[in-house]
């Protein structure tokens, strides 16, 4: 009996584990079939988009190099896992306009939150105050998309200063990749503090599909267009 007790508890331990190696192999194979779907997804919309928007592209370009100073200002952003890397906008600001920052962060809409936001900054140029009201200054972002940097839809990516603050909690929003779109930027915008914006962000992260990304990039137009929340 002592030998059969033995070898049935080393069966069941068996079957224990390969249920859980089952299970493992299954969650691994559904998120790596969700990436998967995602990235084409990122791939061929920044594709048509850019496409699209190729004629205006230089448009915007031109005004801003009337404005003076380079017309693509790359940041440095902090991607998924807390990857650094380079992300590209329409400068909306005048040059050095960092060095000015120190001198500004007492009039932060957000408090002494995390993120800075600031009405009427007095950094942003004419033409940048209009690309900053219907987000044009975003659109070079699509090559990060292309680049696998960052996704149509997700968080948006902070900058190192931010991520310096963040808590154990704030950190979930690097889970996944940044995205050009979101949750609170269809939802608010800059008027959405800090808190509320991870608030949004982990429920996306932890309910994402390729639906709730469809019906975020379909809302997203709108919220261009109404400017709302906009600084």
């Amino acid at each position: 009996m002592g030998h059969f007790a033995t070898f049935e508890s080393r069966r069941g331990l068996l079957r224990l584990n390969l249920g859980f190696s089952l299970r493992r192999l299954t969650w691994r194979w559904v998120m790596a079939s969700a990436d998967a779907s995602k990235r084409i997804v990122d791939v061929l919309g920044s594709l048509a988009a850019l496409m699209v928007i190729g004629l205006p592209l230089i448009f915007i370009g031109a005004l801003v190099r009337l404005d003076g100073g380079p017309v693509i200002f790359a940041q440095t952003r902090v991607g998924r896992h807390g990857r650094e890397f380079k992300m590209f906008k329409f400068r909306s600001m005048r040059p050095n306009a960092e060095k000015y920052l120190a001198g500004l962060l007492a009039a932060n809409q957000h408090g002494n939150g995390v993120t800075f936001k600031i009405k009427n900054d007095p950094r942003v140029t004419v033409v940048g105050h209009w690309l900053r009201r219907f987000s044009l200054d975003e659109l070079p972002q699509f090559v990060n998309v292309l680049r696998g940097e960052m996704s149509l839809v997700g968080p948006r990516p902070p900058v190192p200063r931010e991520v310096a603050q963040y808590s154990l909690a704030d950190r979930r929003r690097l889970a996944v990749k940044p995205g050009l779109t979101c949750v609170w930027q269809i939802s608010g915008r800059a008027e959405i503090d800090f808190p509320g914006q991870v608030r949004l962000d982990v429920n996306y992260i932890e309910s994402q599909s390729l639906g709730q990304d469809l019906r975020i990039l379909a809302k997203t137009p709108r919220a261009v267009v109404f400017g709302s929340g906009a600084y």
